[in-house]
């Protein structure tokens, strides 16, 4: 069975962005006979042509959490013959999980009759992966930016209320649940206070006044 239109080069264009990579299938309804191109094989961790799609082996790649939600899906696209378009997570022929977009429509005879669902699988797993990476770096930074803003306001409560380490932090956790400022703002607001004056005496008073001052309010 041949899946026709829409082309390979509409496939390609759709991967090009971001190099994702996008098979082919088609279904028909009467018969349940599956059509996929090689990539679609290949997503589904297969040779082209290893193994007869079917919808038995399709729901079986299906992640169990998602595999009721796909069905359901389905079922309603060979109902209302609308469009369709779908998230969902696979498993692949190597047992490697998959993150994949299944997107579709009904193709229909001379008569108007719905024979067929038709459309695309995009293998999103790199670009989930990529974004995961990315905002894992980003948290990564955050928190040391975190740190620094802290350590430096630990080390201003330190000098000036001359006590140690641990009681600097216990001093700046204090004020910052009294004030309810978040640690790192209520850290960042005393350094940018003495770097703003380097020339004012750095005290308990000025460093204590600076800790205990409220939010300004918003209006």
């Amino acid at each position: 069975m041949k899946a026709g239109p829409p082309t390979k080069a509409l496939e390609n264009s759709i991967a090009m962005g971001d190099r994702t990579p996008a098979g082919r299938y088609a279904v028909e309804l009467a018969t349940e006979e599956w059509w996929w191109s090689d990539d679609t094989y290949r997503i589904h961790g297969f040779e082209p042509g290893e193994v007869r799609p079917t919808t038995a082996l399709v729901l079986a790649h299906k992640h169990p959490d998602d595999r009721h939600r796909v069905v359901g899906l389905f079922d309603d696209a060979q109902r209302t013959g609308e469009p369709f378009s779908t998230v969902h997570r696979i498993v692949d022929a190597h047992g490697a999980p998959r993150v994949v977009s299944v997107v579709g429509e009904a193709r229909h005879d001379a008569h108007g009759a719905m024979t067929k669902l038709a459309g695309y699988v995009l293998d999103l797993t790199g670009s989930v992966d990529r974004l995961a990476a990315e905002r894992a770096d980003s948290s990564i930074r955050a928190a040391a930016r975190s740190r620094r803003d802290i350590e430096q306001a630990k080390l201003l409560v330190t000098l000036a209320l001359e006590v140690d380490d641990d009681e600097a932090f216990s001093v700046l956790r204090h004020h910052s649940n009294t004030t309810n400022v978040p640690l790192r703002a209520l850290s960042q607001r005393l350094v940018r206070e003495v770097v703003s004056a380097p020339d004012r005496p750095f005290e308990a008073s000025r460093v204590l006044a600076v800790l205990e001052a409220p939010t300004p309010a918003l209006h």
